[in-house]
């Protein structure tokens, strides 16, 4: 039987010490309560009533599959964006329009989970027009248009067996990628696992992102080895062309990963050159291979989403195309890669390592020319280590993870196991300071902090345990997001805010540059939604068999029409509310009886659509769900229900 001896004193060890940094964090936490000026971190990040945060922050959802939207710094919730999960609140995933969203070459998939939000970019920085997200069981990518915070768009993966190293941007936004968490055979076939290595393979997805609308679709794909592919960022300055992926498990073991992953002292970055994978592609070079997927788009001007089903993917062999892939060796484990803002340096962090290992981009290309190969993976060349490390940052910290920049030359990564952010300085790998955090951080934001150039100022340190920062809530606490004032040289604890789900990672912005696109209304002359009602007049009821179309309206204070007869049970009731208004901020709902779904909330100059099928005869009531206006609760109607072939005929009427 193999010996894992090794393996477990190293985290036995490890755990140790882990308790004594608690211990430490502890006593500091205790001898600073007195001497933290409660009145300055209060000043720093209050926000007067009726003026706006400096930043909007977006925060993943993880297990809840949404995206959550914070003002910095007030740490104030803002919203709530539903993307791979259905929303009672805003009908998302249950009214008509958006149901197509989350459809799947698996059927309907009301949830996922969601990690990593990714700013759309301009000349390497944020640039306010999209969000992307990951779903990372069912693996698909969605796009939030950031002028009306809502999901425009939803593409599924082929290929690819978990979702988590996505989506990352390039420079540009030319594309997102995402790296398949999970290697599986592909294509997929019935096989033995224990037949896993050397037969199952990771794919790496580049997904085009069209510069005008948006719109998302699978570029190409490569095929990789059966390693699990982890985290990713993309290239920078200098080295824009190049994405750079983390692995984990190069020993490819399908079971008892937390040991058998853990064996070799080293695993990979992987770096691609998609320039010269584009390059290939445009040359015919790669292979067409038969794989379903579906593209999900919500149209504005018809208010509705509509399904697009691809059945082909193309896909590059790095071993028949010389110059795409490279792997650097970095030590045991690692989980984040990132890219400083000149895109000189590649930072791996090695869960299992103390010290922080830096890549030199122009190391790498160097020892690319001199053909400075160590060994090679699956025909894939394996640099050398030493050729290609710019120096180590010697942190004394336990489970480093992630690292975001301020912009002024400076580094910080926070490590999970001793729960603290190190801050450090590029070039001279010199630790300038370090705080405590509460507890276990995970990833950590800075605004602009993945960009060529970084707004600075705060950092968000994302925490995965709370413990007693909050009031308790029974055997699960909301995670806790702590901001940290960076303008000078030490970093200060200011905040603490409790958050939705399970943050993974976050990204800011400027709030100016996103409400400078923000959408108020929809303009009711451009709807063209197939069943807009765009006044009163028209506001009918129209039977066709056990199929029934209300072709509704809805302003301050009344619905049009308010009583509808002639419905039966065994009939498909189809409300499509259309909200008149075209003043900001005054949505309406609709809901009714018996509904087996949701309520509509209907933004101003919408068209949203209810299916209501009724179970039994009766009169059944519908109003307005959204508080719209001092006659609110007179916005209501009827609806009756006749059994079976005993309904008069369809009368719709308003006032009458």
């Amino acid at each position: 039987m193999k010996s894992f001896k090794p393996i477990w004193t190293m985290l036995i060890a490890a755990l140790l010490l882990a308790a004594a940094c608690t211990d430490t964090n502890a006593k500091k936490s205790s001898e600073n309560k007195g001497a933290i000026n409660k009145s300055s971190a209060a000043e720093k990040v209050y926000v007067a009533p009726g003026e706006y945060d400096e930043f909007y922050a977006f925060m993943s959802g993880g297990f809840s599959g949404q995206v959550s939207v914070y003002g910095l710094p007030s740490g104030r919730l803002l919203k709530v964006v539903p993307v791979f999960s259905v929303d009672g609140e805003k009908g998302y995933g249950f009214n008509e329009e958006t149901k197509p969203l989350l459809e799947t070459s698996h059927g309907f998939i009301p949830w996922d989970d969601a990690h990593h939000p990714e700013l759309s970019q301009t000349n390497g920085k944020p640039d306010g027009k999209y969000l992307f997200i990951n779903g990372n069981n069912t693996p698909r990518v969605a796009r939030i248009d950031l002028s009306t915070f809502e999901t425009a768009e939803i593409i599924e993966l082929p290929n690819a067996g978990g979702n988590h190293s996505s989506p990352f941007t390039t420079e540009n936004s030319e594309y997102v990628v995402a790296g398949t968490r999970f290697s599986v055979p592909i294509p997929q076939t019935d096989m033995s696992i224990a037949d896993y290595k050397g037969k199952f393979k990771g794919s790496l997805s580049f997904i085009s992102v069209d510069p005008e609308h948006g719109h998302m679709d699978v570029d190409f794909q490569v095929l990789m080895p059966g390693f699990d592919y982890d985290l990713a960022h993309g290239g920078k300055g200098k080295s824009h062309g190049w994405m750079f992926f983390t692995t984990y498990n190069t020993e490819e073991s399908h079971t008892l990963k937390e040991v058998n992953a853990s064996q070799n002292d080293k695993d990979y970055i992987a770096a691609i050159n998609w320039k010269k994978a584009k390059e290939y592609i445009e040359q015919g070079k790669y292979k067409e291979m038969d794989s379903e997927y579906l593209i999900n788009r919500y149209d504005e001007k018809k208010h509705l989403a509509e399904s697009i089903t691809r059945k082909k993917v193309r896909v590059l062999d790095p071993t028949e195309c010389p110059g795409v892939v490279y792997f650097l060796p970095t030590p045991k484990s690692p989980h984040g890669v990132d890219v400083d803002p000149t895109g000189s340096y590649i930072i791996g962090n090695g869960k299992l390592n103390a010290n922080l290992t830096v890549h030199s981009f122009d190391k790498m290309i160097q020892a690319i020319e001199n053909k400075s190969f160590a060994d090679e993976a699956y025909g894939i060349p394996v640099l050398n280590f030493e050729d290609v490390v710019a120096g180590t940052v010697e942190s004394g910290g336990l489970g480093p993870l992630h690292t975001e920049f301020d912009g002024e030359g400076n580094a910080y990564t926070t490590f999970f196991i001793s729960s603290e952010v190190v801050k450090w300085k590029l070039g001279t790998w010199e630790v300038l300071d370090r705080v405590p955090t509460y507890y276990s951080v995970g990833h950590l934001m800075i605004p602009g902090g993945d960009s060529k150039e970084p707004w600075g100022k705060y950092m968000v340190a994302l925490n995965k345990i709370t413990k007693d920062r909050y009031l308790p809530t029974g055997p699960e606490l909301a995670h806790s997001a702590q901001l940290y004032d960076i303008s000078g040289d030490k970093m200060e604890l200011i905040l603490d805010f409790p958050t939705i789900g399970e943050p993974h990672y976050a990204q800011a912005i400027a709030a100016d540059i996103v409400m400078n696109r923000s959408k108020k209304i929809y303009p009711l002359e451009e709807n063209e939604h197939p069943h807009v009602t765009k006044s009163e007049a028209d506001a009918r009821v129209e039977k066709n068999g056990n199929e029934v179309h209300v072709y509704m309206t809805t302003i301050r204070s009344h619905f049009a029409p308010d009583n509808i007869e002639g419905i039966e049970v065994g009939d498909k009731v189809y409300f499509h509310v259309t909200n008149l208004e075209q003043d900001w901020d005054v949505p309406h709902g609709f809901s009714v009886l018996g509904a087996q779904n949701a309520e509509l909330l209907i933004m101003p100059g919408q068209t949203e659509t209810l299916l209501w099928e009724p179970l039994k005869p009766g009169v059944f009531p519908f109003y307005c769900t959204d508080f719209c206006s001092a006659l609110h609760q007179e916005m209501q109607g009827y609806l009756r229900v006749s059994a079976k072939g005993n309904a008069p005929a369809i009368l719709a009427s308003t006032g009458d």
